[in-house]
């Protein structure tokens, strides 16, 4: 017999593949999105699956509902979406996370967090392991999304500790593939949309930043997993590829690969922005048996692909 399984965020880039997952696995899932950065289109190849329900709702009010799991991914996470509207942004975060964990209490299910590498800000060590406290302005531009996330993770902890919530947490890094948003602002839709409009390509700073990119299909394996991970694992568990890229050896692979004939082009680095973002896996490979196997050239051109199809 499957679950039945609520993914919150399921209509979103990442949301839409983990309710497809879940499906092709058995499962019965219910997917919550208010569709502030989830798209309807990511998820209406799954409407005719009578397993798969679709409830607008937006988490920062209460849900009611009975269901084995919670999968918690409601956040917008690309810098243009989340700093749209940053104290609704902090709110999904932060009263999300609340609600869910009430939800998860009240009818027992096991609950996952989707949280994320940049709990770790502008690190101070590489590459970063779980144990490491972070580097962040809690008054920068990005603040309202590491700060919700690292509170969300607090919230995780402490429901776990006094109410015996059962909980697992996942930080995810740099994660791309089909269905991402093409106007998230994030560097890969970014690179490979001006590369296919054969555009000049926009690097921030001087490309030498360094960042990890990780294939959907890996990234979802990897949260199924700690799901189904022993009782007292909990996390937080870094998930993500630890090959690590300059953002200018991207932006040439990408050209590379469309055959564009876009240029290089170089503006200011945004406040705050990271300078070097690798995931340390260690506790995955030991704990999960996870690792990718999806390269970044292979996961390119099925990215590429995508953007392609949607022109």
């Amino acid at each position: 017999m499957g679950k039945r399984i609520l993914v919150t965020g399921g209509a979103g880039f990442l949301g839409s593949h983990l309710c497809e997952r879940l499906l092709n696995e058995g499962n019965e899932v219910v997917c919550l999105d208010n569709y502030f950065t989830g798209q309807k289109k990511n998820i209406v190849h799954l409407l005719s699956n009578p397993y798969f329900e679709l409830i607008r709702h937006d988490v920062t009010t209460p849900f009611f509902i009975e269901v084995d799991e919670i999968y918690n991914l409601a956040c917008p996470a690309s810098p243009i979406h989340y700093q749209y509207n940053p104290i609704k942004t902090i709110k999904t975060s932060v009263m999300g996370a609340i609600n869910m964990l009430g939800l998860a209490k009240r009818i027992r299910a096991k609950i996952l967090q989707a949280s994320t590498s940049e709990v770790y800000g502008d690190p101070q060590i590489h590459p970063q392991v779980e144990s490491y406290w972070g580097h962040v302005n809690p008054i920068g531009i990005r603040a309202c999304y590491d700060e919700g996330k690292r509170c969300a993770e607090t919230l995780f902890i402490n429901y776990h500790q006094q109410n015996n919530v059962r909980i697992k947490i996942i930080r995810i890094f740099n994660t791309y593939g089909p269905r991402m948003h093409p106007n998230d602002g994030r560097v890969v839709s970014n690179f490979i949309m001006q590369a296919l409009h054969n555009e000049d390509i926009t690097i921030y700073g001087d490309g030498s930043q360094s960042r990890s990119f990780c294939y959907v299909d890996d990234l979802l394996d990897g949260m199924i997993r700690l799901m189904n991970s022993r009782e007292d694992f909990i996390g937080p568990v870094n998930i993500g590829n630890p090959n690590e890229f300059t953002i200018k050896e991207l932006a040439e692979k990408v050209i590379e690969l469309t055959g564009s004939k876009s240029k290089l082009i170089y503006q200011p680095l945004p406040s705050d922005d990271p300078q070097q973002r690798q995931p340390n896996i260690s506790l995955a490979k030991k704990e999960l048996g996870w690792e990718p196997k999806i390269q970044l050239k292979e996961g390119l051109i099925k990215t590429i692909e995508y953007f392609k199809s949607i022109e």
